[in-house]
């Protein structure tokens, strides 16, 4: 098969396979309950998410590529996922399939522009790791080079073959699930899926380019890399091209590996303590970080010269590949969702959410400021491990109340945020994986009160600007009540309660729409039981019941397009 005809294969099955399980999902999960079949969908969830992942995870093995991005996103989110797939995704981190070393050569050297021998003293032929889009191998640089970088052992990391043609196929079919998926209401009301493939299309582009990953890595050395707790290797500029990077080898304990971490005299949960703040920090301080941290590309590094004020180990993260900037303002809501997420502030919350731009300006928040509270009054403070012994009921009636209110608010993903909901989703699964009874809360609190300190500077301009309003308002005030008055006066005022009335509109909908179902069943039954003695007038039963199935699926639809 030619290689055109290899990629041709290789879009066929993406799109295939999202088409098929797309289609099953509407037909589970949104179809089956319109009609009370629920109960249908929920008996063999477990078992169909379980072959779903599995299968999923043969097609990531075996194309590699951007599939195998998306499953490791996947297998990180302990906090969110079921168990049932973030285990069937988990091996995902280390089971990527290695390119023989041969073709590795051939595309190292071609880069380079010299055999491997004169540009290493060695290099080993085993693989030191296999990722989606390149392989990495223990190498040894020339004395020359030693004495002028200080560094004799490195790693080197040559791209896939081919890698730029697989991305080029991968982000097609994702444009085109991206497509299908913004026909769907629910989807295209909270996120522009085309612009926020293209998003993730500009990333995936950036981490196939060696040179911007080795330019980000020393911008991030000079931002963390003075602190005792955060190292990063050093890039061989001499040996490095868009193709091919050559870093310094700062191998060390993978940061998921529990065992290890205990055998160095390392408290696992301390790692998951300093890891969230360290990503804390790069995502409230600094605004540049690492927004792709899951265990492959953090490593825990024992020191040896510790004492009493020097940390006993550090992080040392590799793969800058995929990195995120978070613009002032946006750091500014962020830092006001962290601030209310700490004081359990629901109103605060929802305003901090909607200066992010997660929640549209024209949204009436009063019913999510009071599912907040609640949200806080109950689960507040719970770690992963406590929220797993919470009653499934008592989740599922809360889950549907507040799903209710998120589905009637116009929600959005904003630009800039993909990378961030990545970051913060892997840092949560890797911190819960590290310790099962890690609290985000105990995280989030100590940081947060930082933040109330430094944010306290502000508090006379604040003031300020709330007198300001308070002011501006009174002076409107006499004008506004004397229209009022008038149309008190004149019978001209009216009162509206668009809320109620939507829901009676909705509720008349679904009288209508269960009349026609009922209409449906009985003639198609009817028309069945015709058939075998009444040929002709069965078949005109089961052919006019056609109708009225056709208004009880469609109403609704029809009724949102329409905006009703």
């Amino acid at each position: 098969m030619t290689d055109d005809a290899l990629m041709k294969a290789r879009y066929r099955r993406i799109t295939r396979f999202a088409a098929r399980y797309l289609v099953q999902a509407w037909w589970y999960e949104l179809f089956l309950p319109r009609f009370g079949l629920g109960w249908i969908s929920a008996r063999g969830r477990t078992r169909r998410l379980q072959r779903i992942a599995r299968r999923f995870h043969v097609l990531a093995v075996d194309l590699g590529g951007l599939m195998i991005k998306v499953g490791q996103f996947m297998s990180s989110r302990l906090d969110v996922l079921p168990p049932v797939i973030t285990k069937e995704l988990e091996g995902l981190q280390d089971e990527v399939p290695a390119v023989p070393f041969a073709q590795m050569r051939a595309r190292a050297e071609r880069e380079l522009g010299m055999p491997l021998e004169r540009a290493f003293v060695s290099v080993d032929e085993r693989p030191l790791a296999a990722a989606s889009l390149g392989q990495a191998h223990r190498a040894t640089l020339t004395d020359e080079l030693a004495a002028e970088t200080g560094l004799r052992a490195v790693v080197l990391k040559i791209q896939r073959p081919d890698i730029d043609r697989i991305v080029d196929v991968d982000l097609r079919a994702l444009r085109k699930v991206g497509v299908w998926l913004s026909k769907v209401a629910l989807v295209r009301d909270r996120v522009d899926m085309p612009a926020l493939v293209e998003e993730f299309a500009v990333t995936s582009l950036e981490e196939i380019d060696y040179l911007h990953e080795a330019a980000n890595s020393e911008r991030f050395a000079a931002d963390f890399g003075g602190e005792g707790g955060v190292a990063v290797p050093e890039v061989v500029w001499e040996r490095t091209t868009r193709r091919v990077l050559t870093l310094e080898d700062v191998s060390a304990i993978k940061i998921t590996d529990v065992e290890a971490l205990r055998a160095a005299g390392i408290d696992p949960s301390e790692v998951a303590a300093r890891f969230a703040q360290v990503m804390f920090d790069q995502l409230f301080d600094d605004g540049f970080f690492h927004a792709d941290p899951h265990p492959g590309n953090v490593f825990v590094t024992p020191l040896a010269s510790a004492d009493a004020t020097t940390p006993a180990w550090r992080f040392t993260f590799i793969d800058f590949g995929m990195m995120g900037d978070v613009p002032p303002g946006l750091r500014r809501g962020l830092r006001r969702v962290l601030i209310a997420a700490a004081s359990r502030d629901g109103k605060g919350l929802v305003d901090g959410i909607r200066d992010v731009g997660v929640l549209l300006p024209s949204a009436d928040t009063i019913q999510l400021e009071r599912a907040m509270t609640q949200l806080f009054a109950r689960f507040g403070g719970m770690g992963f491990a406590e929220l797993q012994e919470v009653d499934p009921r008592e989740f599922r009636a809360f889950a549907i109340e507040f799903g209710d209110v998120v589905r009637s608010l116009p929600f959005q993903l904003p630009e800039n945020f993909l990378l961030i909901v990545r970051a913060m989703s892997l840092t949560s699964g890797m911190c819960s994986a590290l310790d099962p009874a890690f609290n985000i809360w105990d995280a989030v609190e100590p940081y947060a009160q930082r933040l109330i300190r430094e944010e306290s500077g502000n508090t006379v301009q604040a003031l300020a600007r709330e007198v300001g309003a308070v002011a501006a308002v009174t002076a409107r005030l006499p004008r506004r009540a004397d229209n009022l008055i008038s149309r008190l006066e004149e019978g001209s005022l009216s009162v509206e309660t668009p809320r109620i009335e939507r829901r009676l509109r909705d509720l008349e909908r679904m009288i209508r729409r269960v009349v026609s179902a009922v209409l449906f069943a009985g003639l198609l039954v009817g028309g069945v039981l015709l058939q075998t003695e009444q040929a002709v007038l069965g078949t005109i039963l089961m052919v006019v019941s056609l109708g009225p199935l056709s208004h009880a699926l469609l109403a609704g639809v029809i009724a949102r397009r329409n905006g009703a």
